[in-house]
């Protein structure tokens, strides 16, 4: 089981090697990131954007370009659907955002031509290495789906256990968030915690993870907090692997406050619900997040292949 990001990169380096696809990959940051998972043995690259800009980039960098395959296409949107396009194909593995407004980059996501769109919601997984929790974290959606149903959230659900499986966890535990652990029906992201608990005991989520709630944080990530409230014998107490947000501000309040206030995390993350592992970064994330996020999809990559056949 990956507890780490140096275990997850390890676990990739059994993996076979993967291509990574870059829509309008002219941006020094995404050159870095694609260089250091190129050099650690993750992927190859198709650059697909202004040959010319991403040239000299890669000169000022210290990149050698002809490691990569480069496709010349200035124009962002034409960019973005011939990358996008590479993964439709199975030429690619993998699709990655470069110098590109998300707006776009979600339409050729979801282009019926040539995208890798399913039909179904997509969502986002935020996974993390947190100094003094012994095991990853995954958030979901912090990012993407606002106002999730409790039908989103059972998808939320099914995609996060499917990340986390390719991450070598083999039964997580779920835990939908709320403010308290109790149900009141005053408070619909109980009830909806309540009903997810039932689902699963219902089987809708097979037996391959745990699913209890309404969990609070504290209850969800620590026996000590559980003990205090009375919660030890609840089956997710103090070891939720999997955090579901009851909508887009607690769980990006939740991200960004990890992020910026707690010293030494790592963290990647990725969509789901498409085809293929589709690597959405914000310009303001580090090279190391970049990475950790070509890792993370690698990972969810072979294991896709592997229950796709």
């Amino acid at each position: 089981m990956s507890k780490s990001f140096d275990d997850l990169l390890a676990k990739v380096r059994q993996c076979s090697k993967k291509t990574l696809s870059v829509a309008c990959a002219q941006d020094e940051a995404v050159l870095e990131a694609v260089s250091e998972a190129h050099q650690l043995g993750i992927v190859d690259a198709i650059l697909v954007g202004d040959e010319a800009k991403i040239r000299e980039l890669c000169g000022t960098l210290g990149i050698n370009a002809d490691d990569y395959r480069i496709i010349n296409e200035p124009d962002n949107v034409a960019a973005s659907l011939t990358a996008v396009k590479f993964v439709h194909d199975g030429e690619a593995d993998m699709y990655m955002k470069g110098l590109l407004n998300t707006k776009d980059f979600l339409k050729s996501v979801l282009n019926k031509e040539v995208g890798l769109r399913t039909g179904k919601a997509l969502s986002h997984v935020c996974v993390f290495e947190i100094p003094g929790i012994d095991h990853l974290l995954f958030l979901s959606d912090v990012a993407f789906m606002p106002y999730p149903t409790l039908e989103d959230k059972k998808a939320i659900i099914n995609y996060t256990v499917d990340v986390a499986h390719a991450c070598g966890v083999e039964k997580p535990h779920v835990a939908p968030l709320a403010a308290v652990e109790v149900v009141n029906p005053k408070m619909q992201v109980t009830v909806d915690a309540e009903e997810l608990r039932k689902a699963y005991e219902a089987g809708e989520f097979g037996d391959d993870c745990v699913v209890d709630g309404p969990l609070s944080l504290d209850i969800a990530l620590y026996d000590e907090a559980a003990a205090e409230k009375g919660a030890q014998d609840r089956p997710c107490a103090g070891k939720a692997d999997i955090l579901v947000f009851p909508d887009i501000h607690a769980g990006n309040l939740v991200y960004k406050a990890i992020v910026h206030m707690v010293p030494g995390i790592k963290n990647g993350n990725c969509l789901t619900g498409t085809k293929a592992p589709v690597i959405l970064t914000s310009r303001s994330d580090t090279k190391e997040v970049k990475v950790n996020s070509i890792a993370l999809a690698a990972v969810i990559s072979e294991s896709m292949k592997t229950v796709n056949g």
